[in-house]
């Protein structure tokens, strides 16, 4: 069949929507409609995306999840990693071939964490497939939140929010709504795209008294192997076949929140949500399954959902050999100089610089191989060209994170199983020989979920010259800065041409497009000015977290003064509120007050009257 081209004109506009049921709020559509279309081409056919910034009050940008864009760098879309922002009432176009890949794909902004706002679909490629089936249907789930995603960051990134507790969701979703219903055909075999298109949690998913068989994961055909669940992390896919009954009754579909991923959970949030797979539309449909104490536990300790560890690629693709190259990271969370919890792999924590990265490349020349032009806070790795590059992640925390390479699909070679708890998590240990016992033929993705306080190893050959974003796809995670940078055989990626459109976008959103991480293309090694993480939190308290103590024990002690008083006289409770409102007022003014104003507010009035 010959190849086609598909263009699409795309307009991201606001569009009001209440997929849960339960509140209305403003997503980000295309062309005024959402949930946002699903793109569907075959193999080797070439996409022309026309994408408009019409959202007015920020920018914009899309990344296709899983494609390689091999030759062709400047189209995998996260901003200030290979592109610029695209900017309100910018045009922008993505334009590539999907050579040499097929199956279950999606696309979505990688402006911050704006897919959280609806900016995201699915991208099918279709190809001659080794299994036969009679019907296909997209299955995404999502975790869904009320409030806009500039909102909720500004609650999330904050001294408020010291512990970098993850914002919970208020529902799931499973095609974009709640209570599907989903009417199937008795003897039926059904090929099910599965995406987890959520920003946090990851969720499980099964329906009563049927199987599945996994075919496919991340765009890789696995062997078959037929499971009674699914256990799926955002970013990951899966194929399976659903070979329906011969029955006149109808089953619960149903997805999971994973409970263990949330810091708190909300009375009104349903983890276990009901859908149904439908027989019989006169039939009655089950009822749904209760949320409360417990309910969680049991249920998934009934599941036993299949480790995808064990998945192997269909064509068995042996272990690569020993590694050229390996990057060690540990990953930590802690607090920095603002108050702020950040993500670190090695004590950095990314900070986007001021040129992005491929354009440092393609304007550096000689250059492009030092690693130290990328900036001292992008935590960029500089590869050979069609090396075995090895990547091992040692989770220093007590969540699991699912973490994503642009550019490739890797080998998962081990995964170690969840430590016991930060103070002693499991880490890997080249001198330990049962951490080099890999498997011969490992499974292959690009998504992978690392278990809490352990390790991952994965393994990928440098055959796809370009700048490649690893990071944690919990976006909350990614935007407190769990990232690194890959600059994939830089003189390679010199051959690649970006389109006079990508400096269009630059110089209309302000953003310059050569020199080093600092903009500076005179002086390449000096970073001055570049953009860099805060700096470390003093040992101890800071004055303002003396001050903030002082007032914080004066509200408590005037508290359980206040409280004596009720029990042996009346009190002015008007008074009381009076004090109390005050106090807290002077201290949320203190808190908002930069380093050098804290001198002159303790000599003040308001200090004073404390």
């Amino acid at each position: 069949m010959a190849a086609k081209t598909h263009v699409f004109h795309y307009n991201a506009t606001y569009v009001d929507a209440n997929p849960d049921g339960t509140f209305q709020r403003r997503m980000i559509g295309i062309n005024n409609e959402w949930p946002v279309p699903t793109i569907r081409v075959r193999k080797n056919d070439r996409v022309q995306i026309h994408f408009t910034n019409g959202l007015g009050d920020r920018n914009t940008s899309l990344h296709f999840h899983g494609l390689f864009m091999k030759g062709n760098n400047a189209m995998d879309g996260p901003e200030m990693v290979t592109q610029c922002p695209i900017p309100p009432g910018f045009t922008f176009t993505y334009d590539f071939i999907v050579a040499d890949q097929a199956g279950t794909y999606w696309y979505h902004s990688h402006s911050g964490s704006q897919y959280a706002d609806g900016l995201r679909g699915l991208f099918i490629i279709e190809d001659d497939l080794p299994f036969e089936f009679d019907e296909e249907v997209i299955l995404s789930m999502a975790d869904y939140y009320h409030l806009e995603s500039p909102e909720i960051m500004k609650k999330f990134k904050s001294r408020y929010n010291p512990t970098g507790a993850e914002p919970i969701p208020q529902n799931s979703l499973l095609n974009d709504t709640k209570n599907l219903t989903w009417s199937v055909q008795q003897d039926t075999t059904y090929l099910v795209r599965l995406v987890n298109m959520g920003l946090f949690a990851s969720q499980y998913l099964y329906i009563e008294d049927h199987k599945f068989t996994i075919v496919e994961i991340d765009g890789i055909l696995v062997k078959p192997v037929e499971v009674d669940s699914l256990y799926i992390a955002v970013a990951q896919r899966y194929s399976i076949l659903v070979h329906t009954k011969k029955a006149n009754k109808n089953f619960r579909l149903v997805n999971i929140i994973d409970e263990t991923m949330l810091d708190v959970l909300p009375q009104d949030l349903q983890v276990i949500s009901t859908n149904w797979v439908q027989y019989n539309k006169n039939g009655e449909l089950p009822a749904p399954l209760e949320n409360g104490a417990g309910s969680f536990e049991k249920l998934v300790e009934s599941l036993n959902p299949y480790d995808d560890f064990k998945l192997q690629p269909l064509d068995k693709v042996a272990l690569l050999e020993e590694p050229d190259y390996q990057i060690s990271l540990d990953f930590t969370m802690d607090n920095l100089g603002d108050g702020v919890n950040y993500a670190f792999f090695n004590n950095i924590t990314y900070t986007p610089p001021k040129v992005p990265t491929l354009m440092t490349v393609l304007s550096s020349g000689e250059h492009a191989s030092e690693a130290v032009i990328y900036g001292s806070n992008t935590n960029t790795f500089v590869l050979g060209h069609n090396e075995v590059v090895e990547i091992v992640i040692n989770n220093m925390d007590p969540g699991k994170h699912p973490f994503h390479l642009h550019g490739h699909a890797f080998q998962v070679i081990y995964r170690s199983p969840e430590g016991d708890d930060e103070e002693n998590p499991i880490v890997y240990d080249p001198s330990n020989p049962k951490h080099h016992e890999f498997p011969e033929y490992p499974m292959i993705r690009d998504t992978i979920e690392v278990n809490a306080n352990g390790f991952i190893i994965i393994r990928f050959k440098s055959d796809n010259p370009g700048v490649w974003f690893f990071h944690c796809h919990v976006d909350w995670h990614l935007e407190q800065g769990l990232a690194i940078t890959l600059v994939e055989a830089p003189k390679e990626i010199l051959k690649q041409n970006i389109s006079q459109n990508h400096f269009d976008a630059c110089i209309q959103g302000k953003v310059p497009f050569e020199g080093n991480a600092a903009a500076n293309n005179v002086e390449w090694f000096d970073l001055n000015g570049e953009n860099r993480q805060f700096v470390p939190l003093p040992e101890g308290f800071t004055t303002k977290g003396y001050f903030a103590l002082l007032v914080c024990t004066i509200v408590a002690v005037y508290g359980v003064f206040t409280i004596y008083k009720y029990g042996i006289e009346d009190v002015n409770s008007e008074s009381n509120e009076a004090t109390m409102t005050k106090l807290y007022q002077i201290l949320h003014k203190y808190n908002a007050l930069d380093s050098e104003q804290e001198e002159a507010f303790l000599r003040s009035e308001n200090a004073s009257q404390i």
